[in-house]
């Protein structure tokens, strides 16, 4: 993190952008080659851009077969280096240009790594096809066993192998290394052991002549390579220019971040292209803190990793750079595409079903006893017993389901509840709690059962208490467990009564749903439509359509109902919030920068599937800073205790859960000091 640059620059929040670059090949034709390097490494300087990689053997062009061999092609190919070199001095990117390097008795197939005037290293590419269009060990040695060397190039030494890491002084993270095309398609390939050995951001410059499916191939592995080593994989593949004699060429670049894509480019260009994004090097280096084995791998490894080498250099990133090239999802929890979106909901959905399933077995098939509010968590958790008992083969009959109207139940949400119940087959009572709150009013001396509007937090918590015990009591009478309908947000946040409350329950199973989730979990189960007919349906969207709120304290003089997110922020901030801390351990600081991006304009990005068009809303950073303070004290300061005592619950987001058995444990008298002050002295800079 450079803390001396802009609040708005990415590079002041961990990020670093990377460039995959494909040009427009001369055969043969170095210096022509050259400016066309130095055209796009110009475009990319401009663009703000750390690091650019360009194609295998890009400033000879791949497919030249025995020309290589010839010295004045050699020769032509030093003097385009030298050309780079000394263009490169004004220049901020790191560039990784191919090219065919003589070295001892051999030639090698190299990725140079030039900066500012000099040339930083030269990694030769240590695997070498020879198989069905492959004919590289014709003229190519393996450059694997060359660690630990150096290399000449024209009057320019450095460090050759492919045992080389380029590590930033001023970007806090950005290690590079780089391989060569065929390196990326064996078992081993050598940017394992570089990312073992700490090396961030993997770059493979590529010939890779396309056939059918290859493309998909190569995204498959370049997917696959950054999500197992925990880095950014860059990819440039060769295209327009390159000799056709027997193959075709389509010019794929590609950037993924720990297994997600971040950006590409079309395939078949007819001019240079660049895949640009922003790199989250915190993110890596969380991820790498968290994942203990990737550690211990290294371990295993220790001499090879052990000897790699170290060259280092200043970027000197640029202060005015503003904007960030990369997608930030509004709701982390919630895929925008709607087939992931559906996938995930399938999901969920099931993971809750056979969780509760499982434990309904496990404890002998009692009924399930559940308090529905018309709130979209006690509707989604009889959802959720619903299909549990389906699977079981047990009539929907024996759920028993109270909706226990309190103070301030409008009459909206009770009927909603009533009528979903009934639509779902279950058995609905309901149990008046007004006289039991008020005698335990009355019984502790508080004036609200002599009428005085005195709504604080004993009034509310009397009447969820009141519904909690009487769960618990129906329950032992009904030889029932009682199903827990608080969500991973609420959790995060401490909304819930503590104890004898609704924070309690026997199987608790919506406790790893984040709150942005469910209202998705809600649609997708009428689209699914399985077990549900139009009367549920519509009783369903009704519950969508109300705002949420916990309906304890009387509606105002002006009508207006109690309303969550007035009295402790939107949820949609919350759970950004929550995915980028539990997830990731994000800074508070970058936490307010993302959401700056994600929320600043409503009509920009994608929305979910299904989120009404006339509730898409933006926020500004005074909106986002003011709610993310909420949620630190909240969170850190002293929500923790309630969730030490939760109970069991299955976890559902791969971002994590809140368990303290599981992802998340924590002390209970913590405080968020740390957090709070790091967001300040940030905004203040």
């Amino acid at each position: 993190m450079s803390t001396h640059l802009p609040f708005t620059s990415p590079y002041r929040h961990g990020f670093a952008r990377v460039a995959a670059v494909t040009i427009p090949v001369s055969v043969a034709d170095p210096a022509t080659n050259a400016e066309a390097v130095l055209a796009e490494a110009r475009a990319c300087h401009d663009d703000g851009v750390a690091v650019a990689l360009f194609p295998e053997l890009a400033l000879s062009g791949y497919a030249i077969d025995d020309l290589v061999l010839q010295d004045p092609l050699l020769d032509a190919v030093a003097a385009a280096i030298e050309r780079i070199v000394a263009a490169s001095v004004d220049l901020r990117p790191v560039l990784a240009v191919g090219a065919p390097l003589r070295h001892g008795n051999r030639l090698y197939n190299c990725a140079v790594v030039i900066h500012r005037g000099e040339i930083l290293g030269v990694a030769p590419k240590s695997m070498l096809p020879t198989y069905r269009e492959f004919y590289e060990r014709r003229w190519y040695a393996p450059g694997d066993d060359q660690r630990g060397g150096d290399i000449r190039i024209g009057d320019l030494y450095a460090p050759f192998g492919p045992d080389l890491l380029f590590e930033a002084l001023d970007v806090d993270g950005l290690v590079v290394h780089a391989e060569v095309c065929e390196d990326m398609w064996v078992p081993v390939p050598p940017s394992s052991e570089a990312a073992l050995a700490g090396a961030t951001v993997l770059l493979n410059l590529s010939g890779s002549p396309i056939t059918i499916a290859r493309a998909d191939d190569r995204k498959l592995l370049s997917q696959s390579q950054s999500l197992r080593c925990l880095a950014a994989y860059a990819y440039a593949a060769a295209g327009q220019g390159e000799s056709t004699n027997d193959v075709s060429w389509d010019g794929q670049t590609m950037i993924y971040e720990g297994g997600q894509l971040l950006v590409e480019t079309d395939r078949f260009p007819d001019a240079a292209r660049r895949s640009v994004a922003d790199v989250d090097l915190d993110r890596l280096r969380q991820d790498r803190l968290r994942q203990g084995t990737f550690d211990d791998n290294r371990r295993s490894l220790a001499e090879r990793v052990g000897a790699f080498r170290t060259i280092h250099f200043r970027l000197d990133p640029p202060a005015d750079l503003t904007g960030l090239r990369r997608p930030v999802a509004r709701f982390p929890f919630v895929p925008a595409d709607p087939a992931r979106l559906a996938q995930d909901c399938y999901e969920a959905f099931s993971i809750q079903v056979s969780g509760l399933e499982q434990r309904m077995r496990a404890i002998g098939s009692p009924r399930p006893v559940i308090g529905v509010s018309g709130g979209l968590d006690s509707t989604h958790a009889l959802l959720v017993v619903a299909r549990a008992m389906d699977r079981m083969g047990r009539p929907r009959s024996e759920i028993l389901a109270y909706t226990m109207p309190g103070f301030a139940t409008g009459d909206g949400t009770k009927s909603n509840a009533i009528e979903l119940a009934e639509a779902i087959g279950a058995t609905i009572e309901t149990i008046d709690i007004r006289p039991a709150a008020t005698e335990i009013l009355r019984g502790i001396g508080h004036p609200a059962a002599d009428g005085e509007r005195l709504y604080d937090v004993t009034y509310e918590n009397v009447q969820a208490g009141v519904r909690t015990d009487l769960l618990f009591r129906l329950a032992n009478r009904h030889g029932g467990i009682v199903i827990g309908t608080s969500d991973l947000s609420e959790l995060a946040l401490g909304w819930a009564t503590y104890g004898v409350g609704d924070q309690m329950s026997h199987y608790a199973v919506n406790a790893g749903v984040p709150k942005t989730l469910i209202q998705h979990l809600i649609r997708w189960v009428i689209a699914d439509g399985v077990g549900i007919d139009g009367r549920t349906a519509a009783v369903l969207q009704a519950v969508l359509d109300t705002e949420i709120s916990p309906e304890l304290v009387p509606a105002g003089e002006d009508g207006k109902v109690q309303s969550t997110e007035d009295a402790i922020g939107p949820y949609a901030l919350h759970d950004f919030t929550l995915f980028h801390i539990l997830r990731f351990g994000m800074r508070p600081s970058k936490i307010a920068y993302l959401a700056e991006v994600a929320f600043a304009d409503a009509e920009a990005g994608l929305w979910p599937a299904g989120f009404p068009d006339d509730e898409r809303y933006a926020y500004d950073r005074e909106t986002i800073v003011r709610w993310l303070r909420v949620f630190l004290r909240r969170y850190f300061g002293f929500a923790q205790f309630k969730r030490t005592a939760i109970p069991n619950g299955p976890k559902v987001s791969p971002a994590g859960s809140l368990s303290p058995r599981g992802d998340w444990r924590a002390p209970s008298d913590g405080n968020a000091a740390a957090w709070l002050s790091e967001l300040d002295a940030a905004l203040e800079a």
